[in-house]
């Protein structure tokens, strides 16, 4: 979670890059997002996208916002619905919470500081992640095996590991998560690659490193999910930002 509060009349453009995690943006200074996207283009003091959203633009002028990243473990009943449903759309948040986004936007606009803020975000997640419906103990489990191989698991043997059947496996998953396993496995993967070449590190090592067949297959998978070369897009700003806007623990900018 991350507390944003740009300033002035020069808009910023940004393009968000596909992340393995359900993202939430709460706009509460009356700054209206401009999305343009696979889908068109959207104009929305909030946005909810799921695991499966191509790289978008964003467009934001003189903002106050909260953005929270969360696990599509706690996404799927935090936003009320299973991830498929959202498919590779970026939608407004009041369509999903109603009302109640907009009087969330009113009490954060309300509140003096930014641990006030958090905590406002903190107990609303936390009330619809208690009511709402958890995803299955072995999607759960699937997804922590992705996670902690860094997208390198054997997808075919998750299926067998938990009893389940490979077609119920990949519906199950696909339902609750909103990606395969096998494209859920690729975004976990590229996004360890694609903050390494952040950082600096050259291709070839970074391929090595993260278990791509070689450069040939890095370069395939970083255009898939972003549509540049990994030349490009190692200097996105929303990567380049991500350590600072989105740390282990929160923080406000």
């Amino acid at each position: 979670m991350a507390g944003f509060r740009i300033r002035g009349d020069s808009p910023i453009n940004l393009r968000a890059i596909p992340h393995p995690a359900v993202t939430l943006a709460i706009e509460f200074g009356d700054r209206p997002f401009d999305i343009h996207g696979t889908a068109g283009r959207m104009r929305s003091v909030s946005l909810a996208a799921g695991l499966s959203f191509s790289a978008f633009q964003v467009r934001a002028e003189g903002i106050a916002c909260v953005q929270v990243r969360l696990s599509p473990l706690a996404g799927h009943p935090v936003l009320g619905l299973p991830l498929a449903e959202l498919g590779g759309s970026v939608i407004a948040l009041d369509d999903l919470w109603g009302r109640d986004t907009a009087r969330l936007r009113e009490r954060l606009h309300h509140a003096r500081t930014w641990p006030e803020r958090f905590a406002l975000i903190d107990t609303e997640l936390m009330t619809r992640l208690d009511r709402g419906r958890a995803v299955d103990p072995e999607v759960a489990w699937a997804w922590h095996q992705i996670i902690a191989s860094h997208g390198r698991a054997r997808i075919n043997d998750l299926a067998a590991r938990t009893g389940w059947s490979r077609q119920r496996m990949w519906a199950r998953f696909g339902s609750q998560i909103g990606l395969t396993p096998k494209r859920a496995a690729m975004l976990v993967r590229f996004d360890q690659a694609i903050h390494r070449l952040v950082h600096g590190h050259t291709p070839a090592q970074v391929a090595a490193d993260c278990g791509y067949a070689d450069q040939s297959h890095l370069h395939h998978d970083v255009r898939a999910f972003t549509g540049t070369p990994p030349s490009a897009a190692a200097n996105e700003p929303w990567l380049a930002a991500d350590d600072t806007a989105w740390p282990s623990h929160r923080s406000a900018t």
